[in-house]
């Protein structure tokens, strides 16, 4: 049984999962699976994905778990009591053999209160499934090489002193137990570099910091769920803010592009949130101009915090972290090159929301190839509503 617990997740899963609670507890979503690696063939493993998940779904919240979330600041009692009673419900997911040669089909349909947990967890089946079986006893030796490289290039950027990052590869993890072994070794060998983990059970495992920002189904589902889609990403920030109160105050900034997010974040949520997450197109680029957009707004951006978590390895986060040294301050999520780079190739797998309350949902990002969606129409109509290029 590869997941052995409901906290074996990221935490924005659950911050996004309180809010849904308070503010959207009758939405109805969709998620579609994707592996976006060409010629991996996953149909030999359907069967053992399916009986993963069937034991995920066996899973509830125990005790201590739960007192654990309770003592985060920012989780209230009425969520803590709803988890209490929680499970993933079996009957949402459905697992076929896709339409494509090696491909498999992973469907979510139900309430988005009850089906919210179900990605990263799947990401991760799917991901230690396929390795297991592709890579069976692997020497982990060249992975634990390569992490100690990465820890060695941290400990030798002296010229940044402040460099902090995160873990956030819970997704295409190589392995829970390696993935355990990485961040224990980063708690250990990084302690002034070495914020936290994205992962809830392992930051309670091993008494580090659970991190998350907000996420992209968020902002998508706002698409549905709020007043007209123009006005979509400002009522997502501010219901954010109405649940958080300040606390979790990273805005995503890449659901529309950035210059759709710019004209959005306005001087109200410059002032309210700690910062902004860019998770696509060129960091620099994005990190100058939302310096400027800052100023321009008469905030000073060295008091606010820029989080960087596309696709990141080390050499290009200390790159960006010099070129914005005592500008502002900045932070790194890190992904697949800690938690998957033991010397095969890594997937490139994802789970998206494509559907809320039977409305099409979008993600356009400043990288087309991140961009994902069902409805060739309503991502025509998206672009335009928010004036962006076509494609």
């Amino acid at each position: 049984m590869i997941i052995h617990s409901l906290l074996d997740t990221d935490l924005y899963k659950f911050s996004m999962m309180q809010v849904v609670l308070h503010q959207f507890p009758s939405a109805q979503v969709e998620y579609l699976f994707k592996c976006r690696s060409k010629g991996v063939n996953l149909r030999p493993y359907i069967d053992e994905i399916r009986e993963e998940i069937h034991q995920l779904c066996q899973l509830k919240f125990r005790e201590d778990e739960l007192e654990y979330l309770g003592n985060l600041r920012f989780i209230k009692g009425d969520f803590i009591e709803f988890l209490g009673l929680f499970h993933l419900p079996e009957k949402s997911i459905t697992i076929t053999e896709g339409e494509e040669e090696g491909e498999i089909s992973i469907e979510v349909k139900g309430s988005w209160l009850h089906t919210i947990l179900f990605e990263i967890p799947v990401l991760a089946i799917v991901n230690e499934v396929y390795f297991r079986n592709m890579h069976k006893d692997l020497d982990l030796t060249e992975g634990r090489r390569r992490l100690q490289d990465k820890i060695n290039l941290v400990l030798g950027a002296t010229d940044i002193p402040s460099f902090k990052f995160a873990d956030y590869g819970t997704r295409r993890r190589f392995s829970k137990v390696w993935h355990a072994e990485v961040v224990k070794t980063l708690v250990e060998q990084l302690p002034k570099h070495f914020v936290g983990t994205s992962n809830v059970l392992l930051a309670k495992e091993l008494k580090t910091t659970p991190l998350g920002t907000m996420a992209h189904e968020y902002l998508q589902a706002c698409q549905a769920l709020g007043p007209r889609l123009r006005d979509s990403q400002v009522f997502a920030f501010e219901k954010w803010a109405q649940e958080y109160r300040g606390d979790l105050g990273i805005a995503l900034s890449d659901v529309y592009g950035l210059n759709a997010f710019l004209r959005d974040f306005d001087m109200f949520f410059c002032k309210l949130f700690d910062g902004a997450r860019h998770d696509s197109g060129d960091p620099f680029d994005w990190g100058e101009r939302l310096l400027r957009h800052y100023e321009a707004n008469r905030v000073d951006p060295r008091m606010k915090t820029l989080v960087f978590s596309d696709g990141l390895n080390f050499n290009l986060a200390l790159d960006i972290a010099r070129r914005f040294d005592g500008r502002c301050k900045t932070s790194f999520g890190i992904g697949t090159n800690l938690t998957n780079d033991v010397g095969v190739p890594a997937l490139q797998i994802v789970m998206k929301m494509v559907r809320c309350n039977g409305q099409p949902v979008a993600k356009v990002s400043d990288e087309p190839s991140k961009t994902m969606s069902v409805d060739p129409e309503y991502l025509s109509y998206l672009r335009h509503v928010f004036d962006l290029p076509k494609v």
